[in-house]
């Protein structure tokens, strides 16, 4: 029985799954409470379209999230009821299904959704994918361009040379000195190749950091997380990528703890009849670009005085360093979440640290470099604006320490048994 056949012998009501592959879809469907398998549909655009335009308006469609899953529900969006992207890891009849086949995923597709057992995920907008690519794509070059890096390392090493001098080996200064180091001649060769990647990597880089810069600089989100110490346009992008680039994208989160989960930054916990609950390591589902650049920005933060420095001061007192940076991590998510929500820039910002960073990202942009001052006088120097905005800093973090003692002795003074009321 074709599927043209079907639709006339079967009235409304059916859920269909897809198991997407890169090549073809494979369709079952639940109708009137009995599965069917119908025939593969092939992943391209017009087998789609032809697909799509034999389902009902008021059937509801299931398909596996995979690199192509977005492009096939844009098709079949506009003529059915509904079309969900589902991620299959988080599905247990399918992820250790004793029988692990394309027609059985699609089979238990199909049964969840018509037992209303599958959770819609978030599709993001065309400016959050394209950003989502943007990244993605950088963060792969930089690592290729670390593996160049690296190569040349093992080549001093297992030459027994030195390590480079200077801070930048791969600088002006460095390559000068690289090239004075007496190698084989298939060493020197493996250099200049390294060389020459790291050249056309760099290049790309920038090409893509353009890019970036210009999305953060037109972003009032993302502007207002730069004002966060440690915050700079790659974390700032990362984030906002993976959350949603447009303004009301932060709330379909609606606590920071839903966002911390989301983010894969949460403790996991196992807890079992009377026994107390245990946390363990973080969960680290989600995107691990964004917990990657937390992280980086919570190293960099914590070198500043400020409530974040306080904050990681006290739990590395307790814990130790390793899981005194994930908490202020989660801890800095945490304050994205308030940021973005209530519209407001951090409080404890230093304004000539954040307009440095904006002018950085406007030069990454191919703005105008600017060539000399206006003359007119100032009440104080860069150096001395610094300093006041550090002892500003300090002093944020002394209140964030005194806060924080005061509630410690509150919560020690504060009987843990409270005598019933008579």
């Amino acid at each position: 029985m074709t599927i043209t056949e079907e639709r006339e012998v079967f009235m409304t009501g059916r859920s269909i799954g897809l198991d997407v592959h890169r090549d073809f879809c494979e369709v079952a469907a639940v109708v009137d409470a009995r599965v069917q398998h119908w025939p593969r549909v092939s992943a391209r655009p017009a087998p789609l379209l032809q697909f799509a335009e034999q389902l009902k308006a008021d059937d509801r469609v299931a398909l596996e999230a995979t690199g192509n899953a977005l492009a096939i529900a844009r098709i079949i969006r506009s003529h059915v009821a509904e079309v969900l992207i589902v991620n299959t890891n988080q599905l247990q009849a399918i992820a250790n299904s004793k029988h692990k086949t394309d027609r059985h995923d699609a089979r238990t597709l199909a049964q969840l959704l018509a037992a209303g057992m599958l959770e819609h995920s978030w599709l993001p907008d065309e400016t959050t994918r394209v950003t989502r690519r943007r990244v993605g794509r950088r963060a792969n070059l930089v690592v290729a361009r670390a593996r160049c890096k690296n190569e040349i390392l093992a080549v001093l090493h297992r030459n027994l040379k030195n390590k480079p001098p200077m801070t930048d080996a791969f600088g002006v200064a460095g390559r000068e000195w690289l090239a004075k180091q007496l190698l084989p001649g298939d060493e020197r060769d493996t250099i200049d190749a390294a060389l020459r990647q790291i050249d056309f990597l760099t290049e790309e880089i920038t090409t893509i950091e353009h890019d970036l810069a210009n999305f953060v600089l037109a972003s009032p989100e993302a502007r207002r997380l730069l004002s966060v110490p440690g915050v700079g346009m790659i974390t700032a992008a990362t984030f906002l990528a993976q959350i949603g680039t447009a303004p009301g994208d932060i709330n379909r989160f609606t606590s920071p703890r839903k966002l911390i989960g989301y983010l894969g930054l949460d403790p996991r916990v196992r807890q079992s009849g009377n026994a107390p609950a245990n946390t363990g390591r973080i969960s680290k589902e989600g995107a691990s670009a964004v917990r990657h650049m937390l992280g980086e920005s919570a190293l960099t933060a914590i070198r500043s005085p400020g409530p974040l420095r306080a904050f990681y001061l006290r739990i590395r007192s307790r814990r130790g360093h390793p899981i005194a940076i994930v908490a202020t991590a989660a801890k800095m998510a945490k304050l994205f979440w308030h940021l973005l929500v209530r519209e407001e820039d951090y409080a404890y910002t230093l304004a000539t640290p954040l307009a440095k960073k904006i002018r950085t990202i406007e030069l990454k942009a191919g703005r105008e470099r600017r060539r000399g001052g206006d003359g007119k006088p100032v009440a104080i120097n860069r150096e001395q604006r610094r300093a006041l905005e550090r002892k500003i800093a300090e002093h944020a973090q002394a209140a964030y320490e005194r806060t924080i003692a005061d509630w410690q002795r509150a919560a020690a003074a504060k009987p843990k048994n409270p005598p019933a009321r008579t």
